[in-house]
């Protein structure tokens, strides 16, 4: 894209790193441990895959597939979020405004429960048409689908804690530490792989399939990690909203329980139909329950997302 630009210099330019500038220097002592971050992710997913490839055929498969629909709405939930907060929160920091920080962060993590905690509950009732739908063809069978809805049953269960982490980490970032959140994230992934190992060989005991075993034990390190991160931010900011934050898990799982009621007599009475219409129909069935329930809940960030919306429709 800067080609053309750079032709109209005319020669009038000399390549470098800015390795003088302080700001430059500032960016690359920043980026070795998040890339380290990044190396520590990889290298926990190796291991859970060397793992899996000594369990029984396909487990490989399913937890690779499982981990990939468990970020689909992470990805649209928590990064989204996560990316469009984090200028706010550097330019708070920047101008030490941590009190407008806190209540930036605070706002973010809630309306990130409030959209990933149904997120998780409806992967996990819809977990078997979803998959069935998406890739049950050829050689992807019945039992193919079994094997990665089994996964994303409690890679799912994780889905929050995700959510709340990438959100955190980006906290952390905008106050140029990246430090923090390589070292808890280091020790969850250590500990996601000694738990791999254990929960593994009990679904193994306990008659499950022990591909399982390793999405728990992710989801459950992944939630260490996100109260380790909030308990340090905490102590940085004095305080985090609890209550308020608190006030919108109780909602939000309340609405999400009415829910998962609404999907599980929907899955009863739609034994026999065509998976694409069970999937789907009930994706728009559990969206609508919610939808309803948490408005008379009383939710403050439902209704303001309601309020927007609708100020937008009548626009």
């Amino acid at each position: 894209m800067q080609i053309p630009a750079l032709l109209r210099q005319n020669g009038a330019y000399t390549p470098t790193l800015g390795l003088e500038e302080q700001q430059v220097r500032e960016v690359a002592r920043l980026m070795g441990p998040r890339l380290l971050g990044v190396a520590v992710v990889e290298l926990n997913f190796w291991v859970n895959t060397r793992l899996a490839s000594l369990q029984p055929e396909g487990s490989v498969a399913s937890i690779a597939i499982a981990f990939a629909l468990m970020l689909m709405p992470q990805a649209a939930i928590a990064q989204a979020i996560a990316i469009a907060a984090m200028p706010t929160f550097s330019a708070q920091v920047a101008l030490n405004k941590l009190d407008e920080m806190r209540v930036s962060l605070a706002a973010s993590l809630r309306g990130a429960l409030l959209l990933s905690i149904p997120a998780s509950i409806g992967l996990m009732v819809l977990r078997v048409p979803i998959v069935a739908l998406l890739y049950q063809r050829g050689e992807f069978n019945a039992r193919s689908t079994q094997m990665v809805a089994w996964a994303l049953l409690w890679y799912a269960a994780g889905l929050v804690s995700h959510a709340m982490v990438e959100i955190l980490t980006r906290a952390f970032y905008a106050q140029h530490d990246t430090k923090t959140p390589l070292l808890v994230g280091a020790g969850a992934m250590g500990l996601n792989i000694l738990l791999s190992v254990l929960f593994s060989a009990a679904f193994y005991r306990l008659g499950l399939m022990p591909h399982g075993g390793l999405a728990l034990a992710n989801s459950l390190a992944t939630g260490l990690e996100m109260i380790g991160l909030a308990v340090l931010m905490r102590r940085r900011l004095g305080r985090l909203e609890g209550k308020r934050i608190l006030q919108v898990v109780v909602q939000a799982g309340g609405a999400s329980l009415a829910m998962a009621g609404a999907l599980w007599s929907w899955l009863s009475l739609a034994g026999g139909m065509q998976v694409w219409v069970v999937g789907a129909s009930g994706v728009i069935l559990g969206g609508i329950v919610f939808a309803i329930t948490i408005w008379l809940l009383g939710a403050e960030e439902a209704r303001g997302i309601g309020g927007a919306l609708l100020k937008r429709f009548r626009r």
